[in-house]
C-alpha cells in the first residue's frame, strides 16, 4: 500500500497535527493560579522593612508565591512606582524547600515549614480558581479524572504521576513552577502554564497562553479531535489504494474486460493526496465543546 501510493498517507498525520497545532494556538489555553498573601505575623521589624526584606529575597525567584509576595510589598511602598528593593545577596534557591538570601547583612529565608525560622512569618493562600467546579464536572463527564496534588516535593509529585500510570492511567500533568517540573516531564503528557516558569514550560509538551481554566478542556477536546482526523484521512489514503490496486491489478478483467487507464490511475493517486489535505484542513472549523457556552466564571459567561 505505502509503495503502490505513499503521497497520501505521508500527509496524512503531518498535515493534521499542523493543523491541529495552529488551531490550538488560536484558542490559547490556561490554568493561571493568582496566589495572594492572606495573613502576615512580623517581629519586631516595623512591617514596611520586613516586607521590604521578603520582596528584596523573593523578586529573584520565578515562583508564582515569590510573585505574590513582591507584588505585596509595593503597597507598603505606594510613594514610588516601580520600587527598587535592596539588593540581595548570595541568592540560594532550594528546590521543594524555598529560597535563602543576605539582605542589609541580614540572613533571609524563605520558604515552607521546613525552613521556617525568620523575623516573621508570611502565610499564603492559593484560591481555587473560580469557575473550577464546573471545569472538573466537565472533565468528569468527558471521562477525565482530575487528582490535585498540593503540599508536596517535586519528587512526590512525579512519584504520583508513575503510580497512577503504573495503574494503567494515562495521565496529563497542569502546572507552572519549578516544583511541577518533574511530574511534567513524567506525565503522557505534560500541560505547562503560560505564565509560568520558563523551566516549567521547558518540561511541557504543551503550553497553556491564555489565563481561563476551561482552555485545559479545550487542549484535550481538540486533540481528540486531532486524532479522529489522522484516523479519518487514513481511511481515505487506503481507500483509494484498497479500491484502485486490486482494479489495476486486472482484478475486473476477465468478466468486463476492463482495464485501468493510466491517466485514471494518476487523477486516483492525486485525488487521495487532495483528499486528506482537505481533510486536514477542515479542521481549522473546530469549535470548542458546547458544555462551554453555558459556563460561567465569577458571574461572567466565557464566550
Amino acid at each position: 500500500m505505502v509503495i503502490a501510493c505513499p503521497c497520501a498517507l505521508g500527509l496524512a498525520t503531518p498535515t493534521a497535527v499542523m493543523v491541529g497545532t495552529g488551531v490550538g494556538a488560536s484558542q490559547g489555553c490556561s490554568n493561571q493560579r493568582w496566589p495572594s498573601i492572606r495573613k502576615c505575623t512580623q517581629g519586631e521589624l516595623p512591617l514596611r522593612d520586613f516586607y521590604e526584606l521578603a520582596a528584596a529575597a523573593e523578586v529573584n525567584s520565578e515562583h508564582p508565591l515569590a510573585k505574590a509576595i513582591v507584588e505585596y510589598a509595593k503597597k507598603f511602598r505606594e510613594d514610588e512606582e516601580n520600587p527598587k528593593w535592596p539588593e540581595a545577596q548570595d541568592f540560594e534557591s532550594i528546590t521543594g524547600h524555598g529560597v535563602k538570601a543576605i539582605v542589609r547583612n541580614k540572613e533571609v529565608i524563605m520558604g515552607n515549614k521546613s525552613l521556617m525560622e525568620v523575623t516573621g512569618v508570611l502565610a499564603i493562600s492559593d484560591p481555587l480558581k473560580p469557575g473550577a467546579r464546573e471545569v472538573i464536572s466537565i472533565l468528569k463527564s468527558m471521562k477525565v479524572k482530575s487528582i490535585m496534588v498540593t503540599e508536596a516535593k517535586p519528587v512526590q509529585k512525579a512519584e504520583k504521576v508513575k503510580e497512577l500510570q503504573a495503574a494503567g492511567y494515562t495521565v496529563a500533568m497542569v502546572g507552572d513552577g519549578i516544583n511541577d517540573s518533574p511530574a511534567l516531564v513524567a506525565a503522557d503528557v505534560g500541560m505547562a502554564i503560560g505564565a509560568g516558569t520558563d523551566i516549567a514550560i521547558e518540561a511541557a509538551d504543551i503550553v497553556l497562553m491564555k489565563s481561563n481554566l476551561e482552555d485545559v478542556i479545550t487542549a484535550i477536546d481538540l486533540s481528540r479531535k486531532t486524532f479522529s482526523r489522522i484516523r479519518l484521512n487514513y481511511i481515505w489514503a487506503l481507500g483509494y489504494n484498497l479500491l484502485g490496486i486490486p482494479i489495476a491489478a486486472g482484478a475486473l478483467f476477465p468478466g468486463t474486460g476492463f482495464r485501468l487507464p493510466p491517466w485514471i490511475a494518476g487523477a486516483a493517486m492525486a485525488a487521495s493526496s487532495v483528499s486528506v489535505v482537505v481533510c486536514s484542513l477542515l479542521l481549522k472549523n473546530y469549535k470548542r465543546p458546547k458544555k462551554l457556552e453555558n459556563l460561567y466564571i465569577g458571574g461572567i459567561r466565557i464566550e
